[in-house]
């Protein structure tokens, strides 16, 4: 199943079920509700959208697949090729920073470039949503914790991303955390969401091009890492880390500006498609 939240009117939040170019209503419920209840999605939207309102999927402004998640744990440096092109050295443990949901956009919402910088860069990524959590999950019990996937780009503001040892400032901008357009349930992808292709296009060119069989800590293992330490819970979003590409890496820097269009695809998940707008001056 593809969940998708949306606003048919730009008032009303609801939930539905993607099918093609056609969005069947569930209802006024989210995400995070349903997996908080425990409902297993590979089989809830097929029942409930059943004669739903149906809207075309052209029609409507997506929102994040979850737009208060409870936690989201982004990974860095988790390919090797990205690795190699950053000025770190490849760690042996997971490098860890947060997500503030304040800055998680929709599918076809403007990225925003701020104000105060214009070292806006673009990471494809790998998001993974959990159905289910705890402490100390062992590795070989992981992947029975995921409801679903979805892309996200990591939009990076890079020039306060290195102000301190700390990433935080610079990833969680507002306007910058691109996420969606759908979760894509367990049962239509390969175990772990392992094998699939994934590609970041910038004004239609591809910039980032890759496998996530690559990724250096797989699915499974960063469930288990971060639940030595972090409980973790029904509705928390894991986003995978960046292969090799990024902007700021590339001489000269391939830094994005108001009017870009950035997309993300993952094979099986879809296209992540935002636009890039300057930051409006308030006053």
């Amino acid at each position: 199943m593809q969940y998708v939240h949306f606003s048919p009117d730009g008032r009303r939040r609801l939930l539905g079920v993607l099918d093609g170019e056609t969005i069947r209503e569930i209802g006024e419920m989210t995400l995070e509700e349903l997996l908080a209840g425990g409902v297993d999605l590979r089989t809830f939207g097929r029942t409930r959208s059943a004669g739903g309102a149906e809207y075309a999927s052209d029609s409507v402004s997506f929102l994040p697949p979850l737009t208060r998640p409870g936690k989201v744990i982004c990974v860095g440096l988790n390919y090797a090729d990205h690795t190699k092109e950053s000025p770190y050295e490849q760690p042996s443990y997971p490098t860890i920073f947060p997500r503030f949901n304040t800055s998680l956009i929709g599918h076809q919402a403007p990225m925003i470039r701020p104000l105060v910088s214009d070292s806006l860069d673009f990471e494809g990524e790998l998001a993974v949503v959990l159905g289910n959590g705890g402490r100390h999950i062992p590795k070989k019990h992981a992947l029975a914790c995921v409801a679903g996937y979805s892309i996200f780009n990591d939009g990076s503001v890079r020039e306060y991303q290195f102000k301190s040892p700390q990433w935080t400032v610079g990833k969680n901008f507002d306007g910058t955390g691109a996420f969606g357009p759908a979760l894509v349930t367990t049962d239509e992808l390969p175990e772990g969401g392992a094998g699939l292709k994934l590609q970041t296009r910038l004004n239609g060119k591809v910039v980032q091009s890759a496998n996530t069989k690559d990724m250096l800590f797989d699915v499974a293992s960063l469930i288990a890492i971060l639940s030595e330490a972090i409980t973790l819970e029904a509705g928390d979003v894991i986003v995978s880390g960046t292969p090799a590409g990024i902007g700021w890496a590339r001489e000269p820097k391939l830094l994005m500006r108001h009017g870009d269009v950035c997309e993300v695809e993952i094979e099986g998940l879809g296209v992540l498609k935002n636009t890039v707008q300057d930051e409006a001056i308030r006053g």
